[in-house]
C-alpha cells in the first residue's frame, strides 16, 4: 500500500458540484488501495472575496489580521470535502493546518515552513481514514496563525509529501498539465509530459500560473515527484522530476509572461561603494523581495539604479523607498506599473549558443522594445511595456518552434 497526496486547487472545488465530483475522485484512488492525503486550497475566488473585503475596511490591514482572515477559506473547503467523501461511504476527517503541525516562521503572509508534526495525520491513517488538511497555513510556535502566500496550498501539499514520504504528490488544478504557454494566450500550446525541477521553478517564478515556485523548491530539494494533472479529466498531466541527460535536447521548455511586477528607478545614485547595498537593505527590511536589477552609469559620478517588486509588495516599497533616497542622497524616483516580463526557459540553453540574440531579434521584429533583461543558465528574461506583452508571448513561442505543430 502507497500513500499518496493530492492537492485540489480552488477552481476544483469552486462549487458543491465540483466539491463531490473531487470526492469521486479521491474515493476512486482510495479504493485502489493507496492510504490518502489531500490538500485543498480555498472555494474558487473566495481568497480574493476575502482580501476584496479587508480592503472595505482599510487601505493598510495589519498582516497579522490578514492571515486570520484568509486562513478562514481552506477550513470552510476541508469541511465540505470530508462531508462529501462521508456521503459516499468512506471515512475522512479535516484538519487545518495548525492541528496537523505545520509550524512556520513569523513572517506574516508569506511564512515559511519550518517543522511538520506528522502523527495526527499518521493516526488518521492508520485508522483508515482520508485525511484531508487545509493548505496555504500554518501556525508560529507563539501558535500565531500563518499563511504561506499566494498559491500557498501547493507548498503544504509538497511538504506533507516529503514529510510523510509520499509516493507521489499529485497537483490537480483546471488545466492538463503543464504547457509551453499559458493557452489562454497561445492557442498552439502544447502540453509537457515531463519537465525538470529547475525547468518548472523558472517558469512558475517567471509568471506562470500552474504551481507556486516555492512548492517546486521544495519538490527539487527533497526530490519530491510532483504530478500535475486536470480535476476535470483523465489526461496523464505532466511529471516533475529531476532533470534527465534527454532533457538538453530540446532547446526552450516554455515562454512565460508575468503582469504583476513593477519598475521603480532611482535617479542621481552616488557613484561609491555601499551605496546600493545601503539601499537594498532598507528596502529587505521591509520583507520587500526584489527581482530583476540594473544600473547605469553616468558621466557625473553618479548612477540611475533600476529595479523591479512584485505588485503584491508594492505598497511597502513605495513607503520604504522614500527613506532609502534620502539616506543616500539620490535626486528621486519614479514608479513604473504599465511594464510585463517575458521569458524563455530551458535546460538546452546549457548547450547551445545563440539563443539570446535569437529572442531579440524576434522581438525588435515586432517592434517590442526591451527595458531590462536578466538572465540565468536556463533562462534569459526581458522587461517590456505591459502592452506588448501578449504579443511578445506569441512572438517568441512561434520563433522557438513550440507549438502543436
Amino acid at each position: 500500500m502507497s500513500l499518496i497526496v493530492q492537492k485540489f486547487g480552488g477552481s476544483s472545488v469552486a462549487n458543491p458540484e465540483r466539491i463531490r465530483n473531487v470526492a469521486r475522485r479521491v474515493v476512486e484512488t482510495k479504493r485502489k488501495g493507496h492510504q490518502l492525503v489531500v490538500v485543498v486550497s480555498a472555494l474558487g475566488d473566495t481568497t480574493d472575496e476575502l482580501i476584496d473585503l479587508a480592503s472595505q475596511i482599510t487601505d493598510r490591514p495589519s498582516e497579522r489580521e490578514m492571515d486570520m482572515l484568509l486562513s478562514t477559506g481552506e477550513q470552510v473547503s476541508v469541511a465540505l470535502l470530508a462531508m462529501a467523501i462521508q456521503e459516499l461511504g468512506h471515512a475522512a476527517i479535516s484538519f487545518t493546518g495548525p492541528q496537523v503541525g505545520i509550524l512556520t516562521d513569523q513572517a506574516h503572509t508569506k511564512a515559511r515552513i519550518v517543522d511538520i508534526n506528522t502523527d495526527r495525520i499518521q493516526q488518521a491513517l492508520r485508522k483508515g481514514s482520508i485525511a484531508i488538511v487545509a493548505g496555504f497555513q500554518g501556525q508560529t510556535p507563539d501558535q500565531e496563525i500563518t499563511t504561506l502566500g499566494r498559491g500557498g496550498s501547493d507548498l503544504t501539499a509538497v511538504a506533507l509529501a516529503k514529510a510523510l514520504r509520499a509516493k507521489v504528490c499529485e497537483i490537480y488544478t483546471d488545466v492538463d498539465g503543464v504547457y509551453t504557454a499559458d493557452p489562454r494566450l497561445v492557442e498552439d500550446a502544447k502540453k509537457l509530459d515531463l519537465i525538470s525541477y529547475d525547468e518548472m521553478l523558472e517558469l512558475a517564478s517567471l509568471g506562470a500560473q500552474v504551481m507556486q515556485a516555492r512548492s517546486v523548491e521544495v519538490g527539487k530539494k527533497f526530490d519530491v515527484p510532483i504530478l500535475v494533472r486536470s480535476s476535470l479529466n483523465h489526461s496523464s498531466g505532466t511529471l516533475i522530476t529531476k532533470e534527465v541527460k534527454s532533457m538538453e535536447n530540446v532547446l526552450i521548455r516554455g515562454v512565460a509572461v508575468n503582469n504583476n511586477e513593477a519598475k521603480i528607478t532611482i535617479f542621481g545614485v552616488p557613484d561609491r561603494p555601499g551605496v546600493a547595498s545601503r539601499i537594498f537593505k532598507i528596502i529587505a527590511d521591509q520583507n520587500v523581495n526584489v527581482d530583476m536589477i540594473i544600473q547605469n552609469k553616468t558621466k557625473t559620478k553618479t548612477t540611475d539604479l533600476s529595479f523591479t517588486v512584485f505588485k503584491t509588495d508594492l505598497k511597502r516599497t513605495l513607503a520604504t523607498i522614500g527613506k532609502a533616497v534620502r539616506a543616500v542622497k539620490a535626486k528621486g524616483f519614479e514608479c513604473d506599473e504599465s511594464i510585463a516580463k517575458v521569458s524563455i526557459v530551458g535546460v538546452g540553453m546549457r548547450s547551445h549558443s545563440g539563443v539570446a540574440s535569437k529572442m531579440f531579434g524576434a522581438l525588435a521584429a515586432k517592434k517590442i522594445n526591451i527595458d531590462m533583461i536578466s538572465t540565468s543558465e536556463i533562462k534569459i528574461s526581458c522587461v517590456i511595456a505591459k502592452k506588448s506583452g501578449r504579443d511578445a508571448v506569441r512572438v517568441l513561442h512561434r520563433e522557438f518552434g513550440l507549438g502543436k505543430a
